[in-house]
């Protein structure tokens, strides 16, 4: 399976069918795939990164797997997503990481597994730390060391 679903379809020759066209079931999977991580189905998620759905899988908007879990506020899926491999400031097709979104969203115990998984408070634009200032978290900025 190819990292990237572009709406919904696969950005890569690998399943699709002879006219060229993305198969259908390849979209189905990948959709129910983004629909977990948003909705922060950890165990169902990790059983498929674990069968081979790569852990760094994007969407159409270069959302990763971990920037859904993230934006949504699924600290567990986002760990499992890390263990398995994820990377942690794989930033969107627009600049943002998993870490900006989770600050914007308010979300600290994303924030904190994001951190453990090695997220760089500095990467991404908006950075975290830049998210952070623009919204007055002075908490997060001190837990960013960026005081």
């Amino acid at each position: 399976m190819s990292e990237h679903v572009e709406n919904g379809s696969q950005d890569s020759q690998a399943s699709q069918g002879s006219a060229g066209a993305p198969d259908e079931d390849v979209i189905e999977l990948a959709t129910k795939i983004f629909d977990l991580a948003r909705r922060g189905e950890t165990e169902a998620l990790a059983a498929y990164v674990d069968a081979g759905v790569p852990a760094n899988l994007t969407n159409d908007r270069g959302d990763t797997l971990v920037m859904l879990a993230a934006y949504h506020g699924h600290a567990e899926a986002v760990t499992a997503l890390l263990a398995r491999g994820a990377e942690a400031d794989r930033a969107n097709d627009r600049g943002q990481t998993p870490l900006a979104g989770a600050v914007f969203k308010g979300e600290e115990d994303v924030i904190r597994a994001l951190l453990a998984g090695g997220a760089d408070p500095n990467a991404g634009t908006p950075s975290a730390v830049d998210t952070a200032r623009m919204f007055a978290k002075a908490h997060l900025l001190e837990l960013f060391g960026a005081v």
